[in-house]
C-alpha cells in the first residue's frame, strides 16, 4: 500500500487523490497576493504587445474597447452606445477614424450628457460658423477616413490614452481596496489564480493571472458591474503605420466641433 501510495502521489497531495492546483505551473498561485499582483505588472510592462477586448464604464458611461497596443503606439475600435470610431497612434502621431453619422452628430466633441456639436463645414472658422458646404457635406467628407488629432487639442490627450499601453493597463491593473488571494480558476484553456479587492466605495474587483508560463493578467472583472476585461496575445507583433494621404485629412491646429 505504501509503495501504491507513492506511485498515485506524483502531481497529488496525498494518497487521498486531492490535486495540488499549483503543481507544474509558475509558481505564483503560492505567492502572497501583493506579490501576485507585482509580477502580473511586471509582465505586462515587460511585454511587447497585447490585445484588450471588453466593456469599461466610466462616469457612467460604457465603453467597448478592442485594441491592440505596443510601446510605441496603437490601434483599435472604441464604442459607447451607437457611436463607435477607430483609433490609431504611431509614435506621437494620433488619428481618428469615423463614419458620417459619427461626425454628424459631434464625433469627438460628444458630450457625456448625451448631446454634442455637430461638425462645422469645411473652411468653418474656430466658431463653428459654417463655411463652404453643409454639414452633411462635411460629414459626408470625413467617412472613412483617418483625421488627424493635433498634439495641442484638447482630445488629444483623452484619445491618446485608450492607444497608450502603459497609461491604459495602469489604471486598469491598479486593484483598489484590501487584496487577498483568492480561487485557482481558468480562462479559456489557461489556468490561473483570482486576485480580489475591495473597500466601501465599491471599487477593486476580481484580476485573473496566467499560471502558465509567463504570469500575465488574462481578465479583469471590474467591481459594482464596472466592466471586463480580457488581456491575449501578449507579445505578439502586429505592425503599426501612418495611413497614406488619400486615406487621411487633416484640420490643423482643432478637431472638427473644437474636439
Amino acid at each position: 500500500m505504501g509503495a501504491l501510495c507513492v506511485g498515485l502521489s506524483m502531481g497529488l497531495v496525498a494518497c487521498g487523490g486531492e490535486e495540488d492546483p499549483d503543481a507544474g505551473t509558475n509558481g505564483v498561485g503560492k505567492l502572497k497576493a501583493a506579490a501576485i499582483q507585482e509580477r502580473a505588472r511586471d509582465a505586462a510592462r515587460g511585454a511587447g504587445a497585447v490585445h484588450l477586448s471588453g466593456n469599461v464604464v466610466s462616469q457612467g458611461r460604457t465603453y467597448r474597447i478592442d485594441v491592440r497596443l505596443k510601446q510605441d503606439g496603437g490601434s483599435g475600435k472604441v464604442t459607447s452606445g451607437d457611436v463607435a470610431f477607430e483609433l490609431l497612434r504611431v509614435g506621437e502621431e494620433l488619428f481618428v477614424k469615423g463614419d458620417a453619422a459619427f461626425w454628424a452628430r459631434g464625433g469627438t466633441g460628444a458630450r457625456p450628457g448625451g448631446g454634442a456639436d455637430p461638425v462645422p463645414a469645411p473652411g468653418a472658422g474656430a466658431s463653428g460658423k459654417k463655411g463652404k458646404g453643409d454639414l452633411v457635406t462635411a460629414a459626408q467628407k470625413l467617412n472613412g477616413k483617418y483625421v488627424k488629432v493635433p498634439s495641442g487639442d484638447p482630445a488629444y490627450r483623452q484619445l491618446r490614452g485608450f492607444t497608450d499601453k502603459n497609461t491604459l493597463l495602469d489604471g486598469l491593473l491598479g486593484l483598489h481596496g484590501k487584496l487577498l488571494r483568492g480561487d485557482h480558476g481558468t480562462v479559456g484553456s489557461t489556468r490561473s489564480i483570482r486576485l480580489t479587492a475591495g473597500d466601501a466605495q465599491g471599487s477593486g474587483g476580481v484580476l485573473d493571472v496566467s499560471l502558465d508560463g509567463t504570469p500575465y493578467p488574462l481578465r479583469l472583472r471590474r467591481a459594482g458591474g464596472a466592466g471586463e476585461v480580457d488581456f491575449a496575445e501578449w507579445g505578439k507583433e502586429f505592425p503599426l503605420r501612418v495611413p497614406e494621404k488619400g486615406q487621411t485629412l487633416d484640420y490643423g491646429k482643432r478637431l472638427p466641433a473644437g474636439g
